[in-house]
């Protein structure tokens, strides 16, 4: 009779340790939360765009970059062809994308391109293009110079390391050396589900640079978007399950201290930030069950934010488009250009919008 107490009160334990964990899964990825739709004048989808943009860049001369056909883990994706680089210019009234060709000693078959940044060189001008791939699952970077004329991004380098380990997004800061998120901690499939489940906020930010690789900031439940404030001295990071957006002061010696948190109300993917106002863009998951499981029923919305003045005292946070999914499915970034806002997703439509500002 003791040996079978005992046991059922682990079981009961371990019931309701599941329980509780379940509905703080559930409290973590809002499944709760409907969407009321918040439209902008004059969208239309971007032509071309059928297997997801999940992250979007722009250059000040108004060139976009799309990272194309992501196939992630746990999320639904409808194209067995390899990933693309596309641009499309916001300044040609036609809006018509172009696939870039990459040239030089580059496995393209498994290209699977997650987070970009670029970077351009204050010395000579020229643009540099950083892409997380992840072929046959693997974390990496890949380091590309962008060749306007030609249409073509030449391959420089890969880079692995030990500490890229589950590289999501990523911020350059020079030719060679970034920033980037890493949204687990662990490399195993089973693993990787039990850190959100039991609130394992072990995620971080890498530094890296061919002098130095270190982790220079923990402490995420999961680690996704990053981007620099305009004057280099902020880097900002979405933590997705904490529904947060985390401000945090580059040091000299590239480690970062938290500066502030700031709520968002939502489950927030990629972070771009305009380059003169400072302000920031957010592609967001407004419910992360439904994105997860995708019911063509049910789809997953999608929903933009803004923060303005996030080093201030009192940020404002602007839902600035809202859709339950009947016109753009799972939003992962949101940028503006001239008056428009473009907006990507994981693994459906890119979409562009008059914006109202």
């Amino acid at each position: 009779m003791g040996k079978l107490a005992v046991l059922s009160l682990a079981v009961v334990a371990l019931a309701v340790l599941i329980g509780e964990r379940l509905i703080t899964l559930r409290h973590l990825s809002l499944s709760y939360r409907e969407l009321t739709q918040n439209y902008l004048p004059n969208c239309h989808h971007i032509e071309g765009i059928e297997y997801g943009a999940e992250d979007i860049t722009i250059l000040e001369n108004g060139l976009a970059f799309l990272s194309t056909g992501l196939k992630y883990p746990g999320l639904p994706s409808y194209s067995d062809d390899p990933g693309k680089i596309y641009t499309l210019n916001l300044l040609d009234s036609e809006l018509k994308i172009k696939a870039l060709n990459i040239k030089g000693d580059f496995v393209k078959d498994s290209f699977n391109p997650h987070g970009i940044s670029v970077y351009t060189d204050d010395k000579d001008g020229a643009v540099y293009l950083f892409a997380v791939n992840h072929p046959q699952g693997n974390s990496q970077v890949e380091i590309f110079r962008f060749v306007e004329d030609e249409n073509v991004l030449l391959y420089i380098k890969t880079i692995r390391h030990e500490l890229l380990h589950n590289v999501n997004d990523i911020v350059a800061v020079g030719t060679e050396s970034f920033y980037a998120t890493n949204d687990h901690y662990f490399t195993n499939g089973i693993l990787k589900f039990v850190e959100p489940f039991l609130s394992l906020p072990w995620c971080d930010v890498v530094y890296y640079s061919p002098q130095t690789v270190q982790v220079v900031a923990g402490g995420f439940l999961i680690a996704n978007g990053i981007n620099i404030s305009p004057d280099k001295r902020h880097l900002y990071v979405a933590d997705l399950l904490k529904h947060k957006i985390v401000v945090l002061e580059i040091q000299k010696n590239t480690v970062l201290s938290r500066v502030k948190e700031v709520d968002v109300g939502s489950l927030c993917d990629n972070i771009e930030v305009d380059r003169e106002s400072g302000d920031l863009w957010l592609g967001c998951h407004p419910n992360g069950l439904k994105c997860i499981f995708h019911d063509p029923n049910d789809p997953p919305g999608s929903e933009v934010i803004r923060i303005e003045n996030i080093l201030s005292e009192k940020p404002r946070v602007t839902q600035v488009y809202s859709d339950d999914g009947s016109v753009i499915i799972a939003s992962s970034v949101a940028t503006q250009y001239g008056g428009k806002l473009l907006t990507g997703t994981v693994y459906q439509k890119a979409l562009i919008c008059d914006l109202k500002l």
